[in-house]
């Protein structure tokens, strides 16, 4: 059954910020810290999880990333002495990703122009209603893609 012409215009501006958002996010990250949004965000969750240390199973399911995509982005970020791994001293049949101090920094660095650039790309565009609604929606989306649980920043 084709799309009515309603559904067609919405997903057709969906699908368009679905490709645009990424660009602009993986500019902007690279001009200041030189990583993409997919590391960046790697790095974030890193960042926010307790000891800055997760699973790599974990941080892939966060990621909606395949293990061996995550691999690869970890080995770049290793290089820049971000990352590190280890085996999970409580299951040696883990890999734990462990943020750096040097990680940390380059986060705590690039988090105010990425968070004006989400800020200005997203929110300003919206009121909190519409912005809260938008975020809802994402969510039952996603779910729908993926039942596993969505990533959530703590509060």
């Amino acid at each position: 059954m084709p799309l009515r012409p309603a559904e067609l215009a919405t997903w057709a501006s969906l699908a368009t910020m679905v490709e645009r958002l990424p660009r602009a996010l993986d500019a902007q990250l690279q001009e200041s810290c030189g990583l993409t949004h997919f590391e960046f965000g790697l790095l974030y969750a890193l960042d926010t999880a307790p000891d800055r240390t997760l699973r790599l199973s974990t941080l892939a399911g966060y990621a909606s990333s395949t293990l061996s995509r995550l691999s690869r982005a970890f080995t770049r970020l290793e290089r820049r002495d971000l990352v590190r791994r280890e085996p999970d001293a409580a299951d040696g049949r883990f890999t734990l990703g462990i943020l750096t101090d040097a990680g940390h920094d380059l986060v705590e660095s690039a988090l105010p122009g990425h968070h004006d650039l989400v800020r200005a790309l997203v929110f300003d565009t919206l009121s909190d209603a519409e912005a809260a609604q938008l975020g809802e929606m994402s969510r039952r989306v996603s779910e729908r893609i993926d039942p596993a649980e969505v990533w959530t920043p703590a509060p």
